[in-house]
């Protein structure tokens, strides 16, 4: 029988139980397209991953909070996205539409790749932007949209900046374009759509 856990308690006893280790275990997790995130033991799909533990208390605490769902409003997002991008300079409309893409405007997102947040920030990315505390909205859509203005500066053309927002700036200039990746080609697109919506 295929067993899928809540993530609070489960996976808070296999992070702690002493000597625990995960993959021993067999432990396997996949996000969702809606972002909620399914953990069992008995992987029915691909899209299964092994939960790679790292014996790090932070580690645990920022993977909880990640772990968690935290949806916010789109009028909860457009209070912190107006003020932060009068700040930047940055396009309200399309800060809106790259949250709205990249995790449907929740805080707590966590991507298969590691992506975290609101703006689904790399933690490498984040540590260059100072970010803190990625689950937190405010800091994350300030680092994403800081990030997103070195972009719209290095590609005045919107769409490159926002496929080097997907891809990365050094897919987009190896390739003088969107680069010919289906997924950020789809994420552009994507993007444009929910660009006429915040218009």
């Amino acid at each position: 029988m295929k067993r899928v856990v809540a993530v609070s308690l489960f996976l808070v006893g296999v992070l702690l139980w002493p000597g625990a280790d995960a993959r021993a275990k067999g432990i396997y997790y996949m996000v969702k397209e809606d972002g909620s995130l399914c953990i069992t033991d008995i992987p029915t799909s691909k899209r299964y991953k092994p939960y790679k533990f790292q014996k790090s208390i932070n580690y645990i605490r920022r993977a909880l909070v990640g772990f968690k769902r935290d949806k916010r409003t789109v009028q909860e997002v457009d209070a912190i996205v107006s003020g932060l991008c009068r700040k930047h300079g940055v396009d309200k409309k399309l800060v809106m539409a790259v949250i709205d893409v990249e995790s449907g405007f929740d805080a707590g997102a966590v991507s298969t790749a590691g992506a975290q947040g609101m703006m689904q920030i790399m933690p490498e990315t984040g540590r260059d932007l100072d970010l803190d505390n990625p689950f937190d909205p405010k800091e994350n859509i300030d680092a994403g949209i800081r990030y997103l203005k070195y972009l719209l500066d290095t590609f005045p053309d919107r769409r490159l900046a926002v496929a080097a927002y997907n891809a990365g700036p050094n897919a987009v200039k190896k390739y003088g374009g969107i680069p010919p990746y289906a997924e950020t080609q789809n994420y552009v697109q994507k993007v444009w759509a929910r660009l006429q919506h915040y218009e």
